[in-house]
């Protein structure tokens, strides 16, 4: 249990105490800032220790920033000395690429910053890769247009979408879609630099190819050039020829193949309906059309080894996709998965993402974009791997936060982008599917609202 005198630290506090999955240990906090110095005071373990900081901030949002980032390293040190090294130090709750633009923009030195947040080297460098790797595509400024498709063949045990299993929501589908086309038609008036769009789920190729078209040729009379165009298509079980052949005559360049694993039995532990050759045959079945092919995986599944992961990740490296992103197990809120677990302890998780790294960075790719999450094992983060000039657009903007996003349906939020300002203001579509279809006309207005 933390107390502290200053409310305004507590969350970003606790951030650092779950990571090191400390909760139930009791702390004492007490913060103060005069003359120019930060003062964090922490009572621990029957000890007291004092951390003095020097600071410079020329406004208050930068007092605020620097005070949170004060707080969370001395309870780093704190906790750190007693339970060991985290591999992403005291970055906890942030995106890493994204400090270190605004480091950079301020003209400082990330490396330095990460170095004194306790960073390790390699995670540092793992950071620098990436932003060499979008420097010819980070464009501040742009739009994407993002298309939710929540319908899914069944739900697997790690996911928080919104997604059930389309035999209890098909009632739905065919209102769902009107709806959908209905606000796809009325962005029209405010695109303006659309550099990629991204149709994801769910599963959209578990609807049939007779409901995808009509979406897509929505998607078309919206676009004057032809831009990036991601169809998230996800479980190779639901993969048909009719269906790649129809996202290729409409402009489709990218196709997401989701397998997560290539062990059988790990497949019918998280609840998918699939096997490794179904994946391996869809896979083959979309290089036929030329598609950009994007292969998901997953470390720490359903008591996996190393062994078990390498050999998932050396299949997916032998058909040579375009991209592959490696996630890293991590507990959400709505997952069936968090339900039953309280913390996630995965045995040799930190083996995996080496390996990862090591056979990836061998086998020709790059780290183009990275991101962390809450309760994510081992404090680890999600990478999405890329073959040279195969850089997805629409993942460095939304991760990196550099663009407005369009969202269109049920749980779609739409972020617009100042980039005068370096600000961003949102709005979220509901994410129960029955109130999106009976709120349509609300949530077309509200979303004008934010880009006119």
């Amino acid at each position: 249990m933390l107390h502290t005198n200053s409310e305004g630290l507590y969350e970003e506090i606790m951030l650092v105490i779950r990571a090191f999955d400390a909760e139930s240990e009791e702390f004492t906090h007490y913060f103060s800032c005069s003359g120019g110095k930060f003062l964090n005071s922490i009572e621990y373990n029957g000890e007291f220790y004092d951390f003095e900081e020097e600071y410079k901030a020329e406004n208050d949002l930068v007092f605020k920033r620097l005070a949170k980032r004060s707080a969370k390293l001395s309870f780093y040190k704190v906790l750190s000395k007693f339970k060991g090294d985290l591999p992403w130090g005291a970055l906890t709750g942030i995106r890493p690429t994204k400090l270190a633009y605004t480091e950079l923009s301020g003209g400082s030195d990330y490396k330095k910053l990460f170095k004194e947040m306790c960073v390790s080297k390699e995670n540092t460098a793992l950071v620098t890769r990436v932003l060499k790797a979008q420097e010819e595509i980070y464009k501040k400024g742009g739009q994407d247009l993002y298309v939710s498709l929540p319908f899914c063949p069944t739900k697997c045990d790690y996911c928080s979408f919104i997604t059930a299993p389309v035999e209890k929501t098909k009632i739905y589908v065919e209102d769902y879609i009107n709806c959908l086309i209905k606000e796809i038609n009325s962005v029209k008036p405010y695109l303006k630099n659309l550099r990629s769009i991204y149709v994801g789920g769910g599963t959209p190729f578990v609807l049939e190819n007779s409901q995808l078209t009509p979406i897509y040729a929505a998607i078309n009379a919206l676009l004057d050039k032809k831009p990036e165009f991601t169809v998230e298509a996800g479980r190779p079980d639901v993969f048909t020829d009719e269906k790649l052949k129809s996202a290729k005559e409409y402009g489709v360049t990218r196709i997401c193949v989701n397998p997560q694993s290539f062990n059988d039995e790990t497949l019918k532990k998280i609840g998918r309906k699939h096997n490794a050759v179904q994946t391996l045959q869809a896979y083959e079945a979309a290089l036929n059309y030329g598609f950009d092919i994007n292969l998901d995986l997953i470390a720490g599944l359903a008591d996996e080894t190393p062994k078990d992961f390498e050999k998932s990740l050396s299949t997916a490296i032998s058909l040579n996709p375009a991209n592959i992103t490696v996630h890293t197990l991590s507990l959400k809120s709505g997952a069936k998965l968090k339900e039953e677990t309280k913390k996630l302890n995965v045995k040799g998780i930190g083996e995996m993402i080496s390996i990862s790294r090591e056979m990836l960075t061998q086998a020709g790719y790059e780290p183009y974009y990275l991101y962390r999450q809450k309760y994510q094992a081992g404090g680890l983060e999600n990478v999405g791997w890329a073959k040279p000039d195969k850089v997805c657009v629409y993942n460095v903007d939304t991760m990196e936060e550099i663009s407005s996003n369009i969202a269109v349906g049920a749980n779609g939020i739409s972020k617009r982008y100042f980039s005068d300002e370096d600000r961003i203001e949102r709005y979220a579509a509901p994410k129960d599917i029955p109130t999106y279809i009976n709120k349509i006309n609300e949530i077309i207005l509200k979303r004008n609202e934010l880009f006119k």
